[in-house]
């Protein structure tokens, strides 16, 4: 028996009950980006699973993604227990983990971070740091990519986000010496329980800046045991395709895949389907393109095509499925690029939950993103994870 889990990042499906406590009031990824491109959208296969099924269960219906009248999968949305709207805390949720509090964020204005934090990093690294703020990290980079690879001092930045993200020019500062001064910045907000640090590597000339495709996240340590420990200790084998190994540092997985963008993942993917696993396999897949490129950019027609390519390799992909085995498609909060800002939005997740031979029904609204892992833990037959409730 074989699982596998697609997170489309970012791909919400409309705002939690409780969105205006973070601002996100009206939120709606998916809806919005259907309602802003020429003719609707064009997700065929995603419609055929039933996305248009679940987004009426909130009420929104989706332009050019209508419900159909008997869905492959079985459809749902699902709530976020956890505070927050941040990559580490859905994927947590996602495989188990439910936090009882938010990660903390940085002020968003100049001076971001604690002076002490400043004076320890620069001391243990021997650099100064420039930026020092919240910003979109594509724009940091133009503002202070110049005085960086002048001075050699490194752009240091955050976002809504639990984040310290260090951006550098890899002629400047070699990828080593960036992974080994992020693997510095773990330890040191380690106290501060900073969700995550991220290296955010770039290239180029001033006025053509590029970031490569070399970023690196390290999380702080998981507070517990994920479904993926648990999975293991049963014999299920687990493998990790893009971040998902940087989000769980590594713990839990047999096999860690660190593809870059959601073309390799997709082939990744294609290839590990197209081999015949020795036992039992879990296979859980971060697609980031959606929220790191298009949503944050306030890429409408960009997020879009982003999910038709998606979309265009599940025909493949339930070709490489044998009967009996599990698709998941879902996301870890939302990114709404027609919302104000450029930082993530409180929303629903999809869940469409397809077994292949198996028809579709309704999901519901379900009330933690810990019900995937009990469904999960019940589709291969072993005993209950910790919480939630299964969709079988």
């Amino acid at each position: 028996m074989r699982a596998t889990v697609l997170v489309i990042d970012s791909f919400g499906i409309g705002a939690l009950p409780d969105a205006e406590k973070y601002g996100d009031t009206g939120s709606n990824t998916a809806m919005h980006i259907c309602d802003n491109v020429i003719g609707g959208a064009n997700w065929p296969n995603l419609q055929k699973l039933g996305l248009g099924n679940a987004s009426m269960l909130l009420g929104n219906a989706l332009k050019g993604c209508a419900p159909v009248d008997a869905p492959l999968a079985s459809f749902g949305v699902m709530k976020e227990a956890s505070p927050g709207k941040d990559t580490t805390t859905g994927h947590w949720e996602l495989a188990g983990i439910i936090l009882d509090k938010a990660f903390p964020v940085f002020p968003a204005e100049y001076p971001s971070f604690p002076p002490e934090l400043v004076a320890d990093f620069e001391k243990a690294v021997g650099r100064k740091i420039i930026g020092n703020k919240a910003a979109s990290g594509t724009v940091i980079i133009e503002e202070l990519g110049a005085e960086h690879m002048k001075s050699g001092d490194l752009i240091c930045y955050t976002s809504a986000d639990s984040v310290f993200q260090i951006a550098a020019h890899e002629d400047i500062v070699p990828i080593d010496e960036l992974y080994s001064i992020c693997e510095t910045a773990r330890k040191l907000c380690d106290p501060y329980m900073v969700g995550r640090i991220i290296a955010r590597p770039f290239e180029g000339q001033p006025g053509s800046f590029v970031r490569t495709s070399r970023r690196h996240d390290y999380s702080i340590a998981l507070p517990e045991d994920s479904v993926l420990d648990y999975f293991r200790s049963n014999g299920i084998k687990t493998t990790a395709v893009g971040k998902i190994g940087d989000i769980f540092n590594q713990q839990g997985i047999d096999k860690s895949w660190p593809d870059k963008g959601n073309p390799a993942c997709i082939e990744r993917t294609l290839k590990l389907l197209s081999e015949t696993p020795a036992n039992d396999e879990f296979i859980f897949v971060n697609l980031v393109d959606t929220d790191m490129i298009y949503g944050h950019r306030r890429d409408i027609q960009g997020y879009h095509d982003a999910v038709k390519r998606i979309d265009d390799s599940l025909p493949q992909i339930i070709d490489l499925m044998t009967d009996g085995d599990l698709l998941v498609i879902t996301a870890d909060h939302g990114c709404d690029p027609s919302f104000k800002g450029t930082d993530h939005t409180r929303e629903h997740v999809p869940m469409l939950y397809y077994i292949k031979g198996k028809e579709g029904s309704s999901l519901g609204v379900r009330e933690t993103f810990t019900d995937l892992p009990a469904s999960l833990t019940s589709f291969f037959g072993i005993s209950p994870f910790k919480t939630g409730n299964s969709f079988n």
